[in-house]
Parts: structure tokens; sequence; C-alpha cells
């Protein structure tokens, strides 16, 4: 979407959940609270997934240059305004910046917004708070040094976030933020930032809930988009060898009780804690079961029920790859 937006910000005091079907950010964007992500797809899949989607209403779509489908994305993005499918400031687009180009940042986002065929970003993240050695814009390499991923100690995260300031005042991103940041990364990027973030992305689901971080960025204006919201399901578990919360007898008894998915009730759940969700999924019927979510409610004592579900269980577990756990 493309609102005249201000680089100020004014800081509310809370975010007040309405439950509404869009949320405005501290930029002054407004941003539907679902969103399909596109980690995982494959890029002859992307138009017909794209277009489905569409047709069912979603409006907010999530990439990033990690999953090297920008350029799929784009096209399919292209031929949908061709079409009139829909209007370009009818959709918002979000893509994020890996760790390899954090000492790029301007170079590495032209380079999406050209691989996306857009002149605009509605929102751009940095991927991971973990510089790492340059290998090429857009290259999105992960080096390891004897098997451990090698991290850049001469770029800061405050300079990586001047560069995302930059791209505003250049008007080609509307709205900043991250993705995978703690409770005191954000609190440091409060600090220093000229324009705060708007959004930070974080794993959350049933049982991983992340209360104290979630409710930090909703206390500064900071809204939170739920990445991995349905625990991953079946990817994860067989990516990380996690437990899906999606197999949790309290969550299937929920879903019984409302005549509704038990992934309509893990996302329902995450729509009440007033924040976006962004689930992935190849299957036309689970974009229209997904996006269904929205349209009903969860009793108050049945949110307190999947409160009572949270193991502090993170699935996303990039240390089995970078033989270094970032989050210790």
């Amino acid at each position: 979407m493309a609102p005249t937006l201000s680089n100020g910000f004014s800081m509310p005091a809370s975010l007040n959940c309405d439950f509404s079907k869009e949320v405005t950010l501290n930029s002054g964007a407004t941003m539907p609270i679902m969103g399909l992500g596109f980690f995982r797809m494959e890029g002859k899949d992307i138009k017909d997934l794209l277009f489905h989607a569409i047709k069912i209403g979603y409006r907010h779509f999530d990439c990033a240059a990690k999953y090297k489908n920008e350029k799929e994305v784009g096209e399919a993005l292209a031929e949908a305004f061709r079409l009139g499918l829909v209007k370009r400031e009818e959709v918002f687009i979000t893509t994020k910046i890996w760790n390899s180009d954090h000492g790029h940042v301007i170079e590495a986002c032209k380079d999406s917004l050209k691989k996306l065929q857009l002149d605009y970003l509605d929102l751009y993240l940095i991927h991971f708070p973990v510089p790492t050695p340059h290998t090429g814009i857009g290259a999105v390499a992960s080096v390891l040094d004897n098997g451990v991923l090698d991290i850049n100690t001469t770029i800061s995260l405050e300079s990586v976030w001047r560069s995302m300031e930059a791209l505003v005042d250049m008007g080609l991103v509307r709205s900043i933020g991250f993705s995978n940041y703690s409770l005191l990364l954000t609190r440091d990027c409060l600090a220093y930032s000229r324009i705060k973030p708007a959004v930070s992305q974080l794993e959350l689901h049933p049982y991983f809930q992340r209360e104290s971080l979630v409710k930090f960025c909703q206390k500064h204006g900071i809204r939170v988009v739920a990445h991995t919201p349905l625990g991953g399901s079946t990817a994860n578990v067989e990516m990380f060898g996690s437990v899906s919360c999606l197999e949790d007898p309290v969550l299937k008894g929920l879903a019984k009780k409302y005549g509704k998915s038990v992934a309509q009730i893990a996302l329902r759940w995450g729509i009440q804690r007033n924040t976006a969700v962004i689930p992935k999924s190849s299957k036309p019927e689970r974009l229209a079961e997904n996006f269904a979510a929205l349209d009903f409610e969860l009793a108050e004592e049945d949110m307190e029920l999947i409160k009572g579900l949270d193991k502090n269980y993170r699935t996303n577990q990039p240390a089995k790859f970078w033989g270094v756990d970032i989050y210790a």
C-alpha cells in the first residue's frame, strides 16, 4: 500500500487490539494482518499460487533474498498488475536483506527491487542480526569456517540500520524493520534509530509465545509479524526434527469445538494476540483455509488455554546449518 508517509515517529502508548484485517504502522502505512510467506516456495509454482492467493483476498506477501525466488515473485506480480487482478497500491510487499549484504544495504535493496519489478518496497527487513562475509550482491551465501558460520565483526547493526534509514529517505522503502531480533537488540535499535523500526518479524506459535518480547515491541509502537505461525508444520519437522504444535491435543480439541482446522485455531490465536501472521502453503485449499482464520473469534477462556501451551520451543534452528547458536 502506498499512502503518504512520514519519516518521523509518534510513539503510541500501546497498540490496542481491535482484530481488524489491517493495522497501521508507525510509518503511517497500513499492513494486512494476514499474509502469505514465500519461504521454500518453488519458482515454477509461484505464479499460480500468487494468482490464487490474490483471488482469495491476500494482499500481504512476504519475500526474502534468501528464498531465491524474488525473480519469480516479481514476474507473477507484474502479470497480476497487467491483468488487473490487483493494483500495486493494493498490495503490501515485504522482502529482507541477507546477512552477507549487511555492508551493501542500498545495493542489495535495489537488487531485490529489480527482481521483484517494483519501484518501492512496502517493508524492508534485516533478516538476521548476523553480518557475514560479503559474497556478491544478492548472492545470499553463508560462509563457514571449519563448519562454523563466519561472523563479520567489522559491521555494526547500527551501521546497517543507518543504511536502512537511507533507503526510506531515498523513497525506495516505505517502512523498515527486522526479523529474529531479541528484546535487547530491539531496545538498542530504538535507542540509536532516527527512523524507528515499524515491524519486528519473529517465530511465534503456541509452543513459542515469547510474551515478554511481543509486549515490549507493542509497548514501543513496533508491530509484530509472526513467521512460522504454525510451528513450521511438516517442513520444519523434516528439516530440523522439531515437534509441530498442530499435533497438540488441546489445539485439536479447540478445532473440534469451533468446527475449524487446527491451523485456523493457531492462526486465530496469533491474530488475537495483536500480531500479524504470514503462514505459507503451496496448496490452494490451505490458502483459503488459512485466510478464513480472519472470520471467527476465540473466546477469552480458550485464548488462556492456548497460553498455557507455551514450551519456549523454537522450531527454526539455523544452528543446524551454521554450526553456532546465534540465540545463545
